[in-house]
């Protein structure tokens, strides 16, 4: 009797041990804005692919942690001598979610219907260039371009560009279904979505069995979720609310960097922001480092064009508009408005862009143009600001991932037309020398400083916090994501 006391005490300590010391399956993550739908083949929104990229979609290739292209639903390419025809060999075994198999017809499907007449693709220039898209065999497709682009396996690794399946596409926007390592369980509107581990991924298991993406609009919100647990990471945190956290050991600070070109956009055919003299006044009125302080925590890095200094085609162009209210106040002369006049600023609702732009109006006030200040939620600004172009003068920071191309597309909201610079461009898509296009990228940035076609502002930081017990969160964000493919908890 005695014995089996023994045995069972054991055991019970045994079973309590391995219960004590198992690592954590769950993470909830706190996000700031709530995306508008579930389908990042179908909105600009950055939330979008925060929570779904390389979570619960996949793409033929993806974007790694440093930027990089990497293999993803496409296990290897082999492309022409001429650069045009780009053979994808694709994974078997591979199902979306609803049990149906992925294959080629998919990748077709998903490609073509990007770059449809009537397609709704927040990025569908990614696409241009394709002219056809074959199913050689259910493993394998064969994309024909139009003309080479040296970024097109880049591009295919947008969000936008993740592969959809025919059956389940009209319903992405609510319930989501990919072929990524998490699928979707629910989403408490105004509260949080929440993924939880697929049985049947094809790919290298996850370790997480289930991740909960908690909205937090309030940045002052943030701090006390942390402390008390509720959640555990932040990967894009407040910067002013670093301070209360970085002296905890419980957590992380990390500072990295991000593809976020931080604007003060302008839309250029609107009077009398369609004189290059009003515009200019307005880069010789902003201080950056001013902006940067108030808006980003000094942790901002300034910019003088449309291009991460993180990038290896990087043009330092911050010195060609140094602060100077007296230059400013002389274009303004010059453009006939020595009287000043008054503008709409839209402001969405990021700390970054509402902090800005109280900084901003002061600073503009100082030169003589009075801004009404007018905040709007996402929804209204993409509505009125990027679709229908009703603005003067926003504040955004553009995430995505090498896109300067955006000031070549005659029906993007900053309504910029240049000639020369839409040349580059068309050069830049057929080149693929690397260093050759890192010339035309230096062309292109300057151009578009010369032109002060918007308020070049900052590099937006990515500072994110989390558990210091956390691994496999990214530092940087190459691309607009929460990838929780390596995430997992130690001991």
């Amino acid at each position: 009797m005695k014995l089996w006391k023994t045995i069972l005490a054991a055991a019970v300590l045994t079973l309590a041990g391995s219960q004590a010391f198992a690592a954590r399956t769950d993470l909830v993550i706190g996000i700031t804005l709530e995306p508008p739908h579930l389908d990042p083949t179908a909105g600009a929104a950055a939330a979008i692919d925060e929570v779904l990229y390389a979570n619960v979609f996949e793409g033929l290739t993806r974007i790694g942690p440093n930027g990089e292209v990497l293999p993803d639903l496409a296990e290897s390419w082999a492309i022409s001598d001429d650069g045009k025809v780009y053979t994808f060999k694709l994974h078997t075994g591979v199902k979306f979610h609803d049990g149906s198999d992925f294959d080629a017809g998919d990748v077709k499907f998903s490609l073509d219907r990007a770059r449809a007449d009537n397609s709704v693709n927040a990025q569908k220039a990614l696409f241009a260039s394709i002219d056809t898209v074959e199913v050689v065999d259910p493993t394998t497709v064969k994309v024909t371009l139009k003309n080479p682009q040296g970024s097109f396996l880049y591009n295919l690794g947008w969000g936008d560009a993740v592969i959809v399946a025919p059956e389940s596409a009209d319903t992405n926007k609510e319930k989501p279904i990919g072929t990524g390592p998490f699928k979707f369980q629910s989403w408490a509107k105004g509260s949080s979505i929440t993924l939880v581990k697929s049985d049947t991924y094809w790919g290298a298991p996850v370790f997480l069995d289930k991740a909960e993406f908690r909205i937090v609009p309030d940045a002052a919100a943030a701090v006390p979720a942390l402390l008390s647990g509720d959640i555990q990471a932040f990967p894009f945190f407040d910067p002013d609310s670093v301070a209360q956290v970085k002296d905890d050991p419980r957590f992380k600070v990390v500072i990295g960097s991000t593809e976020g070109e931080t604007i003060l956009a302008i839309n250029n055919k609107k009077p009398p922001f369609d004189k290059l003299e009003v515009r200019q006044a307005i880069a010789f009125a902003l201080d950056r480092k001013a902006i940067i302080d108030g808006a980003s925590a000094g942790l901002g890095v300034p910019i003088g064009s449309h291009m991460s200094p993180a990038s290896k085609a990087y043009v330092d162009l911050t010195g060609l508009y140094p602060h100077n209210v007296d230059k400013a106040k002389e274009l303004l002369k010059q453009a006939g408005l020595e009287n000043g006049f008054k503008a709409m600023l839209k402001l969405p609702p990021p700390s970054y862009a509402r902090l800005g732009g109280e900084i901003i109006a002061s600073q503009l006030r100082d030169v003589g143009i009075d801004l009404e200040i007018i905040p709007v939620e996402w929804a209204q600004w993409l509505d009125q600001v990027f679709t229908k172009k009703d603005y003067d003068l926003t504040i955004v920071s553009h995430t995505e991932p090498n896109d300067i191309d955006i000031y070549s597309r005659k029906d993007y909201y900053f309504n910029y037309d240049n000639p020369a610079f839409d040349k580059i461009i068309a050069e830049l898509n057929l080149t693929s020398d690397d260093a050759k296009r890192n010339t035309l990228l230096g062309e292109a940035q300057k151009i578009l400083a010369d032109d002060a076609v918007v308020g070049f502002l900052y590099e937006l930081p990515k500072v994110g916090v989390w558990d210091a017990k956390l691994q496999g969160l990214w530092e940087n964000a190459p691309i607009q994501a929460n990838d929780l493919t390596k995430v997992k908890w130690t001991d």
